[in-house]
């Protein structure tokens, strides 16, 4: 059985449910990975469609090097494969809504052929999104929604079948649909108000999934959870908490589907209490990315002014804060539609909107070069320091459970936010190493 499908069906103790690491960022990664060997529990980290595809996406990676690089992260912290899911985020026409549904479609089965193959076997289908060949001025019609989500998934069933010819003992992928689902990386545009799903709409998507997954010979029996809006956003400025009174009848209404759950997506900057009721409502499993780089970008900043204090010779710092600006500036394409206001305004929101979007730009040469002299110039730091800017891994430090160089640190700053999603899966977080 998947290994999600076991996590899914526990509901007497431990883990029963799951959060997804979505990202390709090494570092955030890596975290993820030690905090899950850490609390000994089954992680998901999923890669986007926009981050990975068949042609390299915006990291440069197609979904076998995303694999290599993960197991190879994995393979360095000594975690055991069988403790990671690996998922594909958004498979589907997303990056090529501009072209007809023919050519949009053909180059979405390429995409989740290339991810089943390469081993991924959590897979969100999403064909919420119109084609250019849909009216622009129209909603996308349900069902033409729910007949491309089932072409997709026939594609994972030929995919795995092809697999399982070559390695019997292949993991089965299960799927993840819907038709409601909130935009990838948060909020375009600042809302004041965000309403959950109405339960009627719920069961009507379900039962025309359901009957066009049928129609196309589609598994439909892989299906093991749905996106809907459950009233959980985030965008440049704001962030929605779950609000349980809100979302009731929604949840209520996936009773009758069971053990079908529903998929929480855009769930970054949630409290611990807000996660907690989710999993506890049928939201069991939570998407986490932009949240996860945000706390890699305040450490690093919080890191480099260490840095200022320790390292006397200007030129000898690694300019970190200064790389990233430097980047964003020379190409606006990934922050522009998302900031506006005054120049301050859009100053300030290169590096702290809860957008995120300097995210894209943590890969460039440049800026990992600063980040990879930041941390040998961090190697050792000192206590004190250590308390003044990190004091939840200062604690740990003196407990001789966190070591005090600034990647250790800085991993184990992420962490902080993996303790808030574990612990709402049911997973006993570990206060020291073992």
């Amino acid at each position: 059985m998947n290994p999600v499908k076991e996590i899914l069906c526990n509901k007497e103790s431990g883990q029963s449910a799951l959060y997804s690491v979505c990202t390709a960022d090494p570092l955030v990664i890596r975290a993820a990975v030690r905090h899950a060997k850490k609390n000994d529990y089954i992680l998901v980290i999923e890669a986007t469609a926009n981050q990975v595809n068949q042609y390299g996406g915006y990291t440069g990676m197609k979904p076998n090097d995303y694999v290599s690089m993960v197991r190879g992260i994995m393979d360095e912290e000594e975690l055991h494969e069988n403790r990671v899911i690996l998922g594909g985020d958004h498979l589907g026409p997303l990056t090529w809504q501009n072209l007809s549904e023919d050519e949009a479609m053909a180059r979405a089965e390429e995409l989740v052929y290339a991810f089943t193959l390469a081993g991924f076997t959590k897979i969100h289908l999403d064909t919420s999104m119109r084609v250019a060949s849909d009216d622009p001025g129209a909603p996308l019609d349900l069902r033409v929604c729910a007949r491309r989500g089932a072409r997709l998934a026939n594609c994972v069933k030929k995919a795995y079948q092809e697999l399982k010819a070559g390695n019997p003992d292949a993991v089965r992928p299960v799927l993840v649909i819907g038709s409601e689902v909130p935009v990838p990386g948060g909020s375009h545009e600042h809302e004041d108000s965000i309403t959950p799903t109405d339960p009627e709409e719920f069961r009507r998507q379900y039962h025309v999934f359901r009957e066009e997954f049928l129609t196309a010979g589609a598994p439909f029996e892989d299906v093991v959870a749905f996106v809907v809006q459950p009233g959980v956003e985030f965008g440049d400025d704001f962030v929605f908490q779950y609000n349980r009174n809100n979302a009731s009848s929604l949840t209520e209404a996936l009773k009758d589907y069971a053990p079908l759950v529903f998929e929480g997506h855009s769930t970054d900057y949630q409290t611990r209490t807000s996660l907690c009721r989710m999993t506890e409502d049928g939201i069991r499993i939570l998407k986490v990315g932009p949240a996860l780089t945000f706390a890699l970008r305040e450490a690093l900043l919080l890191a480099e002014e260490i840095e200022t204090l320790t390292v006397s010779d200007p030129y000898k710092r690694s300019g970190f804060r200064k790389a990233l600006l430097n980047e964003m500036d020379a190409d606006d394409k990934y922050w522009k539609k998302y900031y506006t206001g005054t120049q301050a305004e859009i100053d300030y929101k290169k590096l702290y909107s809860y957008s995120d979007r300097c995210r894209y730009y943590l890969p460039s040469k440049s800026v990992q070069s600063s980040i990879n002299i930041l941390l040998r110039n961090l190697d050792t730091i000192p206590a004190a320091l250590v308390s003044q800017y990190f004091p939840r891994q200062y604690a740990k430090a003196m407990e001789g459970e966190l070591s005090f160089d600034a990647l250790s640190v800085i991993l184990d700053r992420i962490g902080d936010w993996c303790d808030l999603y574990a612990a709402a899966c049911g997973v006993k977080l570990n206060k020291k190493e073992t």
